[in-house]
């Protein structure tokens, strides 16, 4: 027994030092995954995980404003297999606007209408849409205007060859690792980390930019932190004073950070209610709205060095039907169908194989959607 003890005390001292060593190393970004992944229960990076992180506020304006609602709101009957689907999949919401007034409007628990849940990468697409209007205000000359103007420490080989529009249309040519399940790789670093700067010194352009798609979470981030530099501002508030407030938002939101008034995670995890991210959809439903040039918002929906991807929008289609979306893992989406006037937000955690321009799941919500607003 005394034996026993003594090897568990040893054990016990040793898992301490290990913890130290570890701590002052970069890798001490385990800590904070271990924290709020596998001791809540979870093996991943979850959509209800904001808790866990440092925020930043995005104010709206201050006044509520609902959508509209459709004189058939909530009630068509949805069909047996898509609550299945919804189910099954763990779905925290699911809505739909046909001709800008919400015809569906469902959660799950422990989803209601007031929570705010990650975006995840679909925030991939709004930090492409920010720059566009940094563009716009002649805060940054071009898409084609060069990343180490704004990022001078960029490093690689073809780090001064790169340009804003290689990163939105993942076509950078980086080392970055899109790795969602190696502990120790730079995507679980930039996700954990306090200190994401020094994580992206480490990235580097390393083949000739605007070669080839290849999805890229780093690249969103360098172009956040691109934009940062171009408006002299945080994201957060860049993003609250030319969309959230003038697109009449009735919440506030938040963005995770790395660190106690520290940098966003640009590349994801905008925490937003359903709702307002359905009026971002209905923005783009209305090429911009009158906030960002319509003949941008038609260029990037098209595909560019993927068949599948443009500047930042996912480009899908369900037989001769073409939507496009922005698209988070685990299933967030805000999907646009422009010749059905719709728009489709569904959140959760759980998505179906991945097909031809996206996901099963998503196809299926859009073909039931559309089936949606055509019920007699």
């Amino acid at each position: 027994m005394k034996s026993v003890l003594k090897f568990l005390r040893i054990l016990f001292v040793l898992l301490l030092l290990a913890c130290a060593i570890l701590y002052f190393t970069p890798y001490r970004y385990l800590f904070k995954g271990v924290a709020s992944t596998y001791l809540r229960g979870r093996s991943s990076a979850h959509y209800l995980d904001k808790a866990y992180f440092k925020q930043r506020t995005v104010p709206n304006a201050g006044s509520m404003v609902s959508l509209p609602h459709s004189s058939k709101y909530n009630r068509i009957p949805l069909s047996a297999e898509l609550l299945s689907r919804l189910s099954q999949n763990h779905s925290g919401s699911f809505l739909v606007l046909y001709k800008d007034s919400l015809l569906v409007e469902k959660y799950f628990n422990p989803v209601n209408d007031t929570t705010r849940t990650n975006s995840f990468s679909a925030v991939k697409t709004v930090i492409t849409l920010l720059v566009q209007l940094a563009i716009q205000d002649g805060k940054i000359k071009s898409w084609d205007q060069k990343v180490v103007d704004f990022l001078p420490w960029l490093k690689g080989e073809y780090a001064k060859d790169l340009t804003l529009r290689h990163l939105s249309t993942m076509t950078s040519g980086s080392d970055w690792d899109e790795s969602y399940h190696n502990p120790f790789g730079i995507t679980a670093r930039a996700y954990y980390s306090d200190d994401i700067l020094s994580a992206m010194k480490t990235v580097q352009i390393n083949q000739s930019p605007g070669a080839e798609y290849r999805y890229q979470s780093g690249n969103t981030q360098l172009l956040g932190m691109a934009l940062q530099a171009a408006v002299k501002m945080p994201v957060s508030n860049w993003l609250s004073e030319k969309l959230w407030k003038p697109l009449g938002m009735e919440s506030e939101a938040s963005w995770h950070l790395d660190a106690e008034d520290g940098t966003e995670l640009m590349y994801c995890c905008l925490n937003a209610r359903s709702r307002d991210f359905a009026r971002i959809g209905q923005m783009l439903l209305h090429n911009g709205g009158g906030l960002i040039d319509s003949s941008f918002i038609a260029m990037a929906t098209q595909p560019y060095k993927s068949e599948n991807y443009g500047h930042a929008f996912w480009l899908g289609s369900s037989g001769t039907m073409k939507y496009y979306n922005l698209q988070g893992i685990q299933g967030q989406y805000i999907a646009v169908v422009p010749d059905k006037h719709l728009v489709i937000v569904r959140t959760g955690e759980g998505w179906e194989k991945k097909i031809k321009g996206g996901h099963s799941d998503l196809q299926f919500y859009v073909d039931e959607s559309v089936r949606l607003f055509t019920h007699k």
